[in-house]
């Protein structure tokens, strides 16, 4: 197409050929501009699709959910479900396959599924880029304060008041859930304010 033909096109009022907006209702992701493919933030084709389909079900919560519902508390609900499953399997495995002692069991499927739920949330959820040596440190002691704290503490200080224990431990997981959330989102993975947003 010529200079010439361009000018007359656009003189006619047609329009220009648009980037691809996201779908109706789906509230454009941080950091993704719409039809870049990720290309300015790094962000892998994976990651931008499991952003836009925690977006749209964050749009269509019902009772007005969907105007308080972050979409990263979306992926956040996935990623932990996910990685609960990795625990009890490894648990499964390593105590009931291979016979290995319940405490070492639990502690390696604990510690194995925080760290996949540490990668899975940086680059999917959170889709960080900055530096992980300090996230990695901040979660660490995230971790630790909500298995200290959160869990012992809440979960045995209900059932010291004598709240049933599988109460108690439900209770804690409730709290372990909105504090790793809110630990996540605004202090390891927190960002910066010149980041695009």
């Amino acid at each position: 197409m010529t200079t010439t033909h361009r000018r007359r096109r656009r003189r006619r009022g047609e329009p220009r050929a648009r980037p691809e907006a996201p779908a109706q209702g789906v509230p454009a992701q941080p950091g993704v501009a719409a039809g870049d493919g990720g290309a300015e933030t790094g962000d892998s084709g994976i990651a931008l699709r499991f952003a836009r389909m925690c977006a749209t079900v964050a749009a269509v919560l019902p009772f007005g959910l969907s105007r308080v519902v972050d979409p990263t508390f979306i992926g956040f609900a996935l990623i932990n479900g996910f990685t609960f499953g990795v625990d009890l399997l490894l648990l499964t495995a390593m105590h009931g396959g291979l016979g290995w002692p319940i405490e070492v069991s639990i502690a390696l499927g604990y510690a194995a599924a925080f760290g996949l739920g540490f990668v899975l949330n940086r680059t999917l959820n959170f889709r960080s880029h900055a530096p992980a040596g300090r996230q990695v440190l901040l979660y660490v002691l995230v971790v630790a304060f909500n298995f200290g704290v959160i869990l012992l503490g809440v979960g045995a200080g209900l059932a010291a008041l004598g709240v049933e224990y599988h109460l108690a431990r439900i209770a804690a997981g409730v709290c372990e859930g909105v504090f790793m959330y809110c630990a996540m989102r605004w202090v390891v993975f927190r960002r910066q304010a010149n980041a695009p947003a």
